[in-house]
């Protein structure tokens, strides 16, 4: 799988406080890599050094399959919206993009800003300004922006921050339509995990300036999935029981002698069979874990996220 952004060992120092400390990602092409983390975790810090606009302490950055002095190439095959939008409040959504068109050199200008319009909904707003645009329209632009010359690779810095459950849905849909439309690969970050949820196909957890964990979509859902939890003296002896007599091979044990199981059961049926074993049965109960949890638990903290 052909990699679009490998960061390597990158630390960002100031002073003595670290805001990134050691971190190793990858983004692979296709992709919809969301970068989550609590307010102040270093996601914009590590975005930042991504597009160039601050400097790692430490590390490297590959992008495009360049590095060093030629990253400066591949970051022309970026697109990315990092902190508020921009754009020129007092043009309208088409002549901000043929304002970008011409400084950018766009070849066939006029078509590329049609299509743009036409992609990010905006082709009926005619010469209404874009100060008096709705903030989710607004953000749109500026995602229309970063995409008028066909980048590559997409960066969006809390795209959906502050708007409104519509705006958030038309960025939604929009992130979707410019990864499976254009093969555009994507990397979003943000604080707002039922949304990311819904787009990203792989993640990257990121606290206190360290990336902690990565993880596909797919082995994030097999770690949410329903289970029974079953608490007992005697864990090991339990997995056994499950696997010789119960025929039940989709658990898994956990800390403090817990097992969870992933394949549909009867709780009569194991109570029966853990007791004609020998295994008492402390606490029983169907979970199922949500993303916000299962962030906290590798997290810790407060609910900031």
């Amino acid at each position: 799988m052909k990699e679009i952004l490998k960061v390597n060992s990158v630390s960002k120092v100031y002073g003595s406080f670290y805001a990134l400390k050691d971190v190793n990602m990858c983004v692979n092409e296709g992709e919809i890599y969301g970068l989550v983390g609590k307010n102040g975790a270093g996601k914009s810090t590590l975005l930042k050094i991504i597009t160039g606009l601050s400097y790692q302490t430490s590390g490297s950055i590959e992008l495009l399959g360049d590095a060093g002095a030629n990253i400066n190439i591949a970051r022309r095959r970026t697109g990315a919206l990092i902190n508020r939008p921009y754009f020129i409040p007092t043009l309208s959504a088409r002549d901000n993009l043929e304002y970008i068109a011409i400084n950018r050199d766009i070849k066939d200008r006029k078509k590329k800003v049609n299509e743009t319009l036409e992609l990010i909904g905006l082709e009926n707003t005619k010469n209404k300004k874009a100060k008096n645009f709705s903030l989710g329209m607004q953000q749109r632009l500026a995602i229309g922006i970063a995409l008028i010359d066909d980048p590559v690779f997409l960066i969006l810095d809390e795209p959906i921050n502050g708007l409104d459950p519509i705006g958030i849905k038309e960025i939604r849909d929009l992130i979707k339509l410019v990864n499976q439309e254009r093969k555009t690969t994507v990397m979003i970050s943000s604080h707002i995990l039922s949304e990311l949820n819904m787009v990203a196909t792989k993640y990257g957890f990121i606290d206190n300036g360290r990336l902690i964990q990565e993880i596909t979509k797919d082995e994030l859902d097999e770690k949410l999935k329903s289970s029974t939890k079953i608490k007992v003296d005697d864990a090991a002896k339990g997995a056994v029981v499950l696997e010789e007599d119960m025929k039940l091979h989709n658990y898994k044990v956990l800390a403090d002698n817990v097992i969870a199981i992933y394949d549909n059961v009867n709780s009569s049926a194991i109570f029966k069979a853990f007791q004609d074993a020998g295994v008492e049965i402390i606490e029983i109960n169907q979970a199922k874990e949500e993303f916000e949890s299962y962030f906290l638990s590798l997290v810790g903290g407060r609910r900031d996220v």
